[in-house]
């Protein structure tokens, strides 16, 4: 059952009994000094009244005290004294107005107003249950609703989904959010899918003279030009897109549509949507693929899916702060009976590669060992029971898991410190050779040398190895393999995991230019920058220019409009083409009377090759005379 709004007041029953007989004032001024009253009772009263009048009358200066309580609601989200005094009933009649009366929306500056009321009651409601259960008693749910609908424009459904998220998080409200679910998931499936190329056709791609005057207003506050417009707006696209993969996720964690959401074109789709630099904390696309990786239907959908699981994979090796979300979610599908064998040829030669990693973060510790457990679970079954693997490169992955961390490990355990000491500086010998054969051109021969040395350099002595992996990760850039490249480079960062090796992030940057990934390079290439200026710690510090190139260049490819303007420069010159087509189209049936008598011929000639060949002879004769004529 869908929750009513309540039917507005007469304005008998809202006259409170502390208040003067006089009727109070909703403007700004009355407002501001409402809020400077120094008796708290009677200032108490004065709002509460204020809040029960707004909604029932046309006043020019309303959206100054929503402006006002939108700056108090951001900077004090937790503050109690609005909250019992009806501010969520106000919003909420506020917003069900500005959807349902299109001329009291279009007059003063009420275009304005649910955008700020949807705003206040998602900040109250962002932190503080009992502020969320005030509000869903409020009955906000339903002009939400209106609002996520797109009865406005995407710059409210922005704060819907934001208002619906917080609400949404709280176990005590989910439920009452989750009457509309069937409703919810399919318009958060369609904006997180749609969202952002509907922002690039409704304002990014439009001229500035043809943008809603309103919109720009919100998003610079008023101040400054057409490219703080275009940064907001981009920013805001993202944070449209993350919230509505946000409150996908909270009905993805409790299990409910699942069969909706692990649909294969939006989990296609889901794989590619990135938080982007401006929102580092939304767990973005991978988030959402995590979660249902922890549900048996979100497993069995993914595991069939090549193109999620690729991508997992590339997040999973790239310096992206939802690297984790990426290998937990691997993990969680070779865990499964069902799907190891499913992704395992993908997965294992990847996650061999980070098996030394040793945590990421505080939170996750020892990821490198959970690693190697998972895929080394059952290994005995391809070891010696001859378990075929479809991918020969899973299989040798595999194997040189096995010799490098169980054969290996038990064969230098059984080393006295002469014989360690003795590898090691064979190992740096044949690091020197290496380097040698690299300097003198001969690249492949210190990629033979790179490999002894790594051979026989004991598993102890990290900071050799790093350097080995990171030299051959080098030698296959230039040899352009660069799938070996990003296997190296991701071994020697992980072995530096305490402070990222700085040369093994520019040239897996490189790598993942190479295989055409600009997210993973670019970020990547910031890690290096940012490992640069750490360690000189210098004013002039400078960004190396090919470093800056190649930041631009990934900047460009990722942009978030990038998709949205190509298919709208598609769609334009197609349009084109047909006018161009409909411009020199001639009338079928001139055409055909035109034509008649001439197709009559030429079946004629079809039927009879001879006088086809004796019109060609004559034609040519007469291009004959005319090239004699001529000279």
């Amino acid at each position: 059952m869908e929750s009513q709004v309540p039917e507005i007041p007469t304005t008998k029953t809202i006259i409170h009994k502390m208040l003067p007989a006089t009727p109070t004032c909703t403007n700004c001024s009355c407002f501001l000094r409402i809020m400077s009253e120094t008796d708290p009772c009677v200032r108490k009263a004065k709002i509460a009244a204020c809040f029960k009048q707004m909604p029932l009358r046309d006043d020019q200066e309303h959206i100054l005290v929503l402006s006002g309580l939108w700056k108090i609601a951001m900077t004090k989200p937790n503050d109690p004294e609005f909250i019992s005094l009806g501010i969520f009933r106000c919003m909420a009649k506020l917003i069900h107005k500005g959807v349902s009366d299109k001329d009291w929306l279009l007059s003063y500056q009420n275009i304005y107003i649910p955008y700020y009321a949807a705003h206040i009651i998602g900040s109250y409601t962002m932190n503080k249950a009992n502020f969320a259960v005030k509000a869903v008693k409020s009955n906000v749910v339903r002009p939400l609703m209106e609002l996520l609908r797109g009865k406005i424009s995407w710059v409210e459904q922005r704060v819907a989904l934001r208002a619906l998220g917080h609400l949404a998080s709280h176990e005590v409200t989910f439920e009452a959010v989750a009457e509309y679910e069937a409703e919810i998931i399919e318009a958060t499936i369609n904006i997180t899918s749609t969202g952002v190329d509907e922002v690039y056709d409704k304002f990014i791609g439009l001229k500035k003279s043809e943008r809603l005057e309103y919109q720009r207003n919100l998003l610079t506050r008023g101040l400054g030009g057409l490219e703080l417009e275009n940064r907001k707006a981009e920013e805001w696209a993202s944070q449209l897109q993350c919230w509505s993969l946000y409150l996908l996720d909270l009905f993805a964690c409790k299990e409910r549509s699942l069969n909706f959401i692990c649909r294969e074109k939006f989990l296609r789709d889901l794989s590619g949507m990135w938080g982007g630099l401006a929102n580092p904390t939304s767990p973005s696309g991978i988030g959402l693929l995590r979660t249902l990786c922890h549900t048996k239907t979100g497993r069995e959908s993914i595991a069939d899916l090549q193109q999620v699981i690729e991508t997992l994979c590339n997040v999973s090796r790239s310096s992206d702060d939802r690297q984790y979300m990426a290998i937990d979610s691997l993990l969680q599908l070779l865990k499964d009976p069902v799907t190891r064998y499913k992704v395992i040829d993908t997965a294992a030669p990847v996650l061999v590669d980070l098996v030394d990693l040793r945590g990421i973060g505080r939170k996750h510790p020892k990821v490198g060992q959970s690693i190697m457990q998972t895929l080394l679970q059952d290994y005995h079954k391809i070891k010696y029971c001859k378990l075929n693997l479809k991918s020969e490169r899973a299989d040798r992955a595999l194997q040189e898991l096995w010799d490098l961390k169980v054969d290996r490990v038990k064969r230098e355990s059984l080393m006295n410190e002469q014989e360690i000491k003795e590898k090691e500086a064979l190992a740096v010998a044949l690091k020197q050779e290496g380097n040698q054969k690299f300097w003198s051109g001969d690249i492949e021969k210190a990629l033979m040398k790179y490999s002894e040395a790594l051979d026989l350099c004991p598993l102890s002595i990290r900071k050799e190895r790093i350097v080995l992996h990171s030299n051959r990760g080098q030698c296959h850039l230039l040899l352009k393999d660069a799938d070996a490249a990003l296997s190296d480079t991701t071994r020697a960062l992980c072995l530096s995991s305490v402070s990222p090796h700085s040369k093994s992030l520019w040239r897996r940057s490189q790598a993942y230019d190479m295989k055409g990934l600009p997210k993973e390079s670019l970020m990547d290439c910031l890690m290096f920058i940012n490992s640069r200026f750490r360690s000189r710690q210098t004013k002039g510090f400078k960004i190396p220019y090919y470093a800056a190139r190649m930041v631009n260049k990934q900047m460009n490819a990722t942009w978030l409009f990038a998709s949205a303007k190509s298919k709208r420069y598609k769609y334009s010159q197609g349009k084109r083409l047909k006018e161009l087509k409909g411009e020199n189209q001639i009338d079928a049936k001139i055409l055909i009377k035109r034509t008649r008598r001439k197709n009559k011929g030429m079946t004629k000639m079809a039927e009879d090759p001879s006088i086809g060949k004796k019109n060609k002879k004559g034609r040519e004769k007469k291009e004959r005379a005319k090239q004699i004529g001529e000279l």
